[in-house]
């Protein structure tokens, strides 16, 4: 059973930093490129960044600049680093999973594989 697990998340203050995980299980991440979403409140889903395979990224404009993601295919494991973090980065964080290689989309409509999330509260 293909599962994803994110972990991480957590309170801090406007200008601190986070580091959130996705771990799989079932499967090996090798072949597959990994995006990262949010979800406010009251919000539509929003893509932040992905990964390929052969670790290209993308980064969206929420993301550009203060946000990092990388993956440990030896872990298993794809970590999203978030610095500068503001009020508005208040969310559910997701990450997914889609078998494609060599490249990634930040289009949630495709990947079939969720995690079940990973709540980020940024206030003071």
């Amino acid at each position: 059973q293909l599962q994803l697990v994110e972990s991480g998340g957590g309170l801090v203050q406007p200008g601190g930093s986070l580091r959130l995980s996705c771990q799989a299980s079932g499967f090996t991440l090798n072949y597959y490129a990994i995006g990262w979403f949010r979800q406010a409140p009251g919000k539509e889903r929003e893509g932040l960044s992905c990964i390929s395979s052969v670790k290209s990224t993308i980064y969206l404009d929420a993301a550009k600049g203060r946000f990092t993601i990388s993956r440990d295919n030896a872990k298993n494991t794809v970590y999203l680093q978030m610095n500068s973090l503001k009020p508005e980065d208040t969310a559910v964080y997701y990450c997914a999973a889609e078998r494609r290689t060599k490249s990634c989309t930040t289009y949630s409509g495709a990947y079939k594989t969720w995690g079940q999330g990973t709540q980020v509260t940024v206030s003071s």
